[in-house]
């Protein structure tokens, strides 16, 4: 049983910017690109950072509201660094967070939780940026079909643990949503089927039906 690689659902027309590229530029960038934030790549083609309509903001956020409704935002001493840059370099955020393409959607999924971020430049050995991976990349998971995690449940999970019991279990998926039945030599099994289950890519849930043999 194996989870998606990041490798396997990153973006690899990645747009970019560089170091010295110009404020207004970055911006003219992300608007005919439609996106939302890109890498900062160095003379080498490695991300030093990201730059995200957030970055732009606080440029706009830090100057004076000459009407007067609204005060002014109490921006950290390194916010107002930034908001004063002129080059992606000056304004970006950094040092970039990064990804390889052989980690797995869980391991992807949990740097962008812990470092709160939405996306990840994927880099080589190297350091040189290969792809980008998103959240809405990594939440194409769950658009696998039912038939495709049933199957997968049927071989690599009850597979797995038949020799140990649980060759009477069965797998129903609908929507993601996986109900076991059936019975198994030793409830011990029965957590272990339902947390093997939950690991597969795609599944939203995992509810059992699943007894222990009489005379098992």
């Amino acid at each position: 049983m194996e989870h998606r690689t990041v490798g396997e659902l990153m973006t690899r027309k990645v747009v970019t910017v560089r170091l010295e590229t110009p404020f207004k530029e970055v911006a003219r960038i992300l608007a005919d690109n439609a996106v939302s934030a890109v890498p900062v790549l160095d003379g080498l083609g490695r991300p030093a950072g990201m730059v995200s309509e957030a970055d732009l903001l606080r440029k706009v956020a830090d100057r004076s509201d000459l009407t007067g409704r609204t005060p002014l935002p109490h921006l950290e001493a390194w916010e107002r660094e930034r908001a004063e840059g002129r080059t992606a370099g000056e304004f970006m955020s950094a040092p970039a967070v990064c990804a390889h393409p052989e980690w797995t959607v869980v391991e992807a999924a949990r740097l962008m939780q812990v470092q709160n971020v939405k996306r990840l430049p994927v880099v080589d050995e190297t350091d040189r940026l290969l792809g980008i991976v998103s959240r809405s990349d990594l939440l194409r998971v769950f658009l696998r079909r039912d038939q495709a995690i049933q199957e997968e449940i049927s071989h690599e999970v009850v597979g797995r643990l038949a020799r140990l019991g649980a060759a009477g279990v069965t797998a129903e998926v609908r929507e993601g949503q996986v109900a076991l039945h059936g019975t198994v030599a030793d409830a011990l099994l029965i957590p272990v089927l339902t947390r093997m289950c939950a690991g597969v890519d795609g599944v939203v849930s995992v509810a059992e039906d699943v007894r222990v043999r009489v005379g098992a």
